[in-house]
């Protein structure tokens, strides 16, 4: 029997709630101090008991939210990352046309649209089935579980009870990695100098590494797998870890200390955001602006930013072809 059989009048087309799960970011400066309470509130990012994690919730951001303010000052006031992610969800609804009526919604971990406000348009949509897409290449427990589990709660308060499918990370996802090749040749520089292709990701406490969390692991198989994709004899490459936001050890090597490092190499720099799909303060301002001045004070040679994934219809077909497989699997999982 198909997927869903006898569940859908004949009078209207099978209706597929397509949810696009991401970070989220501020839509204005005042936002970026409850943005960063937010995200440090959340039980994945902070592993402490609830009442202490509030308190050293409300301590980071009160000490980051200047630093912040001024990072999305420089981006015009707000993230570009909910435009970006509903272009994202459009893209790949419209390769799926064929499946019946598919709407994309945007549930967002820290800022509006929040997975509570999605769930209740969701529901008031009426659809057959919701297939929730986590826009994270590599699982995690700070990204992916958590942005699962938030919905899970979000879609029971609002009564959503239309059977769930998940797409599960895919870091070596031939159209994301064909994508990531693309979008490296074009940007390789032409003239014969020396080159270091330097993929950079979000980092991660090592704590929650050493608990289990397989994100480390999953970035390797997508850098491992993008560089066998470009075929470049003898590619000099290497992954590194950003965006550090508190004080315990987190995953090393950091990216900056590598830009500094191809300095002393006298290496050019071709650098590649792995683990974002859409462009926002750690592509545009820390790596773009930050690690461009320090790669100028350390001398290195060219420097050059890869952009990241967002709508490379490689990337969107990959996407489109994975929420299929999710439809068609022979089993409903739940969401969390």
């Amino acid at each position: 029997m198909p997927p869903f059989a006898g569940s859908v009048p004949a009078a209207r087309r099978r209706r597929i709630a397509l949810v696009l799960l991401q970070i989220g970011g501020p839509d204005r400066l005042e936002a970026v101090g409850p943005f960063l309470r937010n995200f440090f509130s959340d039980p994945e990012i902070i592993r402490l008991p609830g009442p202490l994690r509030a308190a050293v919730a409300r301590l980071i951001a009160r000490r980051r939210t200047p630093i912040a303010q001024e990072i999305y000052r420089q981006l015009g006031g707000a993230s570009p990352i909910l435009g970006q992610t509903r272009a994202q969800g459009q893209a790949v609804a419209e390769r799926l046309g064929d499946l019946g009526e598919v709407r994309p919604f945007v549930a967002m971990r820290y800022w509006h649209p929040f997975a509570a406000e999605t769930a209740a348009l969701a529901r008031a949509w009426r659809p057959d089935v919701v297939v929730l897409l986590p826009l994270y290449p590599q699982y995690s427990t700070t990204t992916t579980r958590s942005a699962l589990a938030d919905w899970a709660q979000a879609a029971d308060a609002a009564k959503l009870d239309a059977p769930t499918r998940i797409v599960g990370a895919a870091p070596v996802d031939p159209g994301f990695i064909a994508a990531q090749a693309d979008l490296i040749r074009r940007a390789w520089p032409r003239d014969g100098g020396r080159h270091r292709l330097l993929f950079t990701a979000h980092g991660l406490p090592l704590s929650i590494v050493k608990a289990g969390d397989p994100y480390p692991d999953q970035v390797r198989a997508s850098a491992e797998a993008v560089a066998a994709a470009l075929g470049i004899p003898d590619l000099d490459w290497r992954i590194a870890f950003q965006s550090r936001v508190t004080p315990q050890e987190w995953l090393k090597p950091d990216t900056e200390e590598e830009v500094r490092q191809a300095g002393r190499d006298g290496v050019g720099l071709v650098l590649v955001p792995v683990a974002f799909v859409s462009e926002h303060s750690e592509t545009l301002v820390e790596l773009d602006r930050e690690y461009r001045a320090v790669a100028e004070a350390a001398c290195v040679p060219s420097f050059i930013r890869v952009p990241t994934v967002g709508l490379h219809p490689a990337y969107i077909a990959g996407l489109a072809a994975q929420v299929r497989r999710a439809l068609g699997a022979g089993q409903i999982r739940e969401a969390a």
